[in-house]
């Protein structure tokens, strides 16, 4: 078989995966740009064009500020907190101590779970009177009267966020565990030799050669961070008030319960960019730090 028939051939079998691409990703992508200037309410076929009404009114009703804000929060707590938690814990079990198995799977065991599951175990887990921290919090003395962690609108969020890290943490133990593994021995041992305490080694031998570890656990947990929607839906609803609501979920709420399909198409689209701004601005610059490393 030539060259040409080889490409050709090529060609031909790239051609159910185009097809796959252009239905399910670029014509949905060009329906929603369209219907971000109609004032569609998913149901009707008609409609009418307004132009760039739908994306004044969510700037002007802060829509847009308050669900962007909330998804900030939550990505940067999840993200920092989670990594460091996921990178103790990692250090911790890649240290020779009896029974490190048997942690390292305690400690992923959450990841097998869906977001479903989880989502409805906190909820119970967070019950005002009848749940288990409330309940252990009365056995030793404390006042669980006012305590409503998902129904108080300064402790939802941070409430839920706690979920996401508690959900995701075994994935980000395994990865920086991996790479601590890469580690060379003979590398750490020079490094104590020369005086280097747990610290120096790990800031200035650990660190540097964990570089994609912390890209990738980093990229993963921003995304996460970014499309937040199980969470907020199954444990809250978006509430108290507004307290949970995420991008991804004022979408949702927007599109099916308001059944402002234009409105939430136009969200979609500012949603969409700022996320795709975010983490191409993080990759480059965590690449940069790789290749420097």
């Amino acid at each position: 078989m030539n060259r040409t028939v080889m490409k050709k051939t090529m060609y031909f079998f790239a051609i159910p995966a185009l097809v796959f691409y252009l239905i399910f990703w670029i014509f949905p992508i060009l329906k929603l740009f369209q219907y971000s200037v109609t004032d569609y309410n998913g149901f009707s076929t008609d409609f009418n064009y307004i132009g760039l009404d739908n994306f004044k009114d969510l700037f002007a009703s802060g829509t847009l500020g308050t669900s962007l804000w909330h998804t900030i929060l939550y990505t940067v707590i999840s993200v920092g907190l989670g990594n460091l938690i996921g990178l103790g814990l990692a250090l911790m079990l890649n240290m020779n101590i009896r029974g490190k198995g048997f942690y390292r799977s305690i400690s992923y065991i959450p990841t097998l779970f869906s977001a479903i599951v989880v989502g409805f175990i906190w909820s119970y887990v967070y019950m005002p009177d009848t749940g288990m921290i409330t309940t252990l919090l009365s056995k030793i003395g404390f006042n669980t009267e006012n305590i409503n962690f998902l129904g108080n609108y300064s402790t939802a969020l941070y409430s839920i966020i706690f979920v996401e890290i508690w959900k995701n943490i075994g994935t980000t133990m395994i990865i920086f565990l991996a790479g601590l593994q890469t580690v060379p021995k003979d590398l750490l041992e020079a490094g104590e030799i020369d005086g280097c305490g747990p610290w120096r080694l790990l800031r200035n031998i650990k660190l540097p050669l964990l570089a994609t570890s912390v890209t990738i656990n980093i990229t993963l947990s921003l995304i996460n961070g970014l499309k937040a929607f199980d969470f907020p839906f199954i444990m809250t609803s978006g509430g108290p008030g507004t307290s949970t609501n995420t991008l991804i979920f004022s979408i949702y709420k927007m599109a099916f319960t308001e059944q402002m399909f234009g409105k939430a198409s136009a969200l979609g689209i500012l949603s969409f960019l700022f996320i795709m701004v975010i983490t191409g601005i993080f990759v480059l610059n965590m690449n940069k730090r790789e290749v420097s490393a």
